[in-house]
């Protein structure tokens, strides 16, 4: 009896002892997880508190960007030190086509703007000019021009002369012809300055040749005789 009590009492004991222990670990694994996920959960919001700043930052940046291209600065360069005379005017002035010739007389000005003169035409200051691939006589070719919303170029002036001989390699037919003595433009203007070839043939309409010297490279041809040519239209 006594020896069955005893064993019954120290099982009880043992039991207790491995529930004890049983407990004990419990409680700790309990407190490893619990470490664990509050760690993770400070990681996620301090991820998420970085990605926010980024986004914040690359926002700020987009529309600092969108600002800054809608009101760009269109000053002209160097046009302070030009106007420096005109007490009316402010050292950066917002710069125009007009006012820069006005300012830089001297300087070759050519104007690009997007897409202002179309596809094969050349822009020159404030013209397009178009250099054809055909030859056709100076009546068709006059026809052509105004078909593609222009007119047989007008030489008025050195640096469009210059210009002109410059881009072509062979003879093209300007809006240049005689009525009687008097040689006219298209527009009906008369002949200025003119830069004609020393030995010239017989006829009526007016010939630029390319690629050679643009102080004299003008020739008369007659009319009905098929030759490239060059157009012109405001840009």
């Amino acid at each position: 009896m006594y020896i069955k009590f005893c064993r019954i009492y120290g099982g009880d004991k043992k039991d207790d002892a491995k529930e004890n222990l049983s407990s004990q670990l419990s409680v700790e694994l309990e407190g490893e997880r619990g470490k664990q996920t509050e760690g993770n959960a400070r990681l996620y919001r301090a991820g998420c508190l970085f990605l926010t700043l980024i986004c914040l930052v690359l926002l700020l940046a987009v529309i600092f960007l969108s600002v800054k291209l809608q009101t760009g600065s269109k000053d002209c360069p160097g046009r302070g030190e030009a106007v420096a005379g005109r007490a009316s005017t402010s050292l950066t002035a917002t710069c125009n086509y007009d006012q820069c010739q006005t300012d830089f007389p001297n300087i070759h000005h050519q104007k690009h703007d997007c897409h202002q003169c179309g596809n094969g035409w050349l822009p020159f200051e404030k013209s397009c000019y178009y250099l054809s691939t055909v030859r056709m006589t100076w009546s068709m070719s006059k026809n052509n021009c105004t078909a593609r919303g222009g007119r047989l170029a007008i030489i008025s002036s050195q640096n469009v002369q210059t210009f002109l001989t410059g881009k072509g390699n062979g003879l093209f037919w300007i809006g240049l012809r005689r009525t009687g003595n008097q040689w006219t433009w298209v527009d009906t203007s008369a002949l200025g300055d003119s830069y004609w070839e020393d030995n010239q043939s017989d006829g009526d309409c007016g010939l630029l040749r390319g690629a050679s010297s643009p102080q004299k490279n003008w020739m008369t041809s007659p009319c009905a005789h098929s030759s490239y040519f060059i157009c012109e239209k405001t840009a």
